[in-house]
Formats: structure tokens, sequence, C-alpha cells
């Protein structure tokens, strides 16, 4: 089982929770609740006529932590490469470790350059397909990955590319996530 920390509480990060946890995976976000979707009205989210962003949180923020995903209102404020994976401080002056990070921290990053993750002329992240930086087992999702062009469904998209990224690495093939109905 593989550790994994998610900086931010957002649909992107909430979403790569849900799918790594619901895969076994040990998964603690940390996130105050203070994303801008809490200000939204969805009316664009597939699948989903209208949602305010305050209850698509809420809903969200429980399927994750249904799944086992811990969540903490501890604020990280810094990440360091500690052998093969990361030792993360918080706030509360708590140490954790992780082997994998995602960070969803919205439209300014801090994390994300301060582990020297590559960026381009822009000051943009640069990323992989599978929202890998150039730090390895360091992924970006929502916001920070789009600044100019952010969509909470996208956001929540690249969670999901971002988990299954690290589910099939973990188990060393291709992973899909494949929910069934029941047969009866």
């Amino acid at each position: 089982m593989a550790s994994i920390i998610i900086v931010g509480d957002g649909p992107g990060g909430l979403s790569a929770a849900l799918f790594l946890a619901k895969n076994g995976e040990d998964v603690h976000v940390f996130g105050t609740d203070q994303t801008a979707m809490n200000f939204a009205l969805l009316r664009n989210y597939l699948g989903i006529p209208e949602i305010s962003g305050a209850e698509f949180q809420a809903v969200a923020r429980t399927q994750a932590t249904s799944q086992g995903a811990a969540l903490s209102a501890s604020t990280v404020e810094a990440i360091a490469p500690l052998g093969d994976g990361f030792a993360v401080r918080t706030d509360d002056g708590a140490e954790h470790h992780a082997d994998y990070i995602v960070l969803s921290e919205g439209r300014s990053p801090e994390l994300a350059p301060a582990l020297g993750v590559a960026t381009d002329p822009q000051g943009d992240i640069v990323l992989d397909a599978d929202h890998r930086t150039s730090v390895d087992r360091v992924y970006v999702v929502g916001r920070s990955a789009r600044p100019r062009r952010s969509q909470a469904i996208i956001s929540a998209g690249a969670g999901a590319v971002a988990a299954l990224d690290i589910l099939s690495r973990e188990r060393g093939e291709d992973f899909q996530d494949w929910d069934s109905p029941p047969k009866d």
C-alpha cells in the first residue's frame, strides 16, 4: 500500500483521494475547505443538472472519507524529498511521510515551485498527460495545472488521471477503476 498526501481539497484533490482510497491506498488530504468551489453554482458538470459549490464540496468530502481517505484542516507548510518519498511538515508542527504527493494548490501554487518542479516561460507548471511533474512521484492537478482555464469537471478529471497513474505504478500494470452494478 502506498502512502499519498494530497494538498488541496477542491475537486481535483478530492477526486484523486476518492479513486486512491477506494482502491486501498493510504490517502491523507490536507485542506481547509476554503476552495473557490464554495462560491460557485455548477450548471455545467455532466450528470448534475445544478448544484451549489458548497453542496458539491460537502458531497465530495463525504465520498472521499467514506472510502477511507483522511481529511485534515492542517496547512502544509513544506515538502522535502526523503529517500524514495517525501517529508511533509504541517502548521501544527507534525511531520508526515508519503510515497507520492498530489498538489492541488489553486491558482497560485507555492509548494510545487518550492519542490523544484519545472515551469514554462509563463511560469506554468510543466505536466505530462498523467499530470506528473518533473519531480518523480509529484503530481499537480486542479487549478494549479490550468490556472487560466479551470473548470470543476476538468479539475476532477485531472485528479482521477493522476490517481489512476499512481495506481498503475503501484500495481506494475495499467489499472482501470470500473464499478459494476449488482447482478440481482
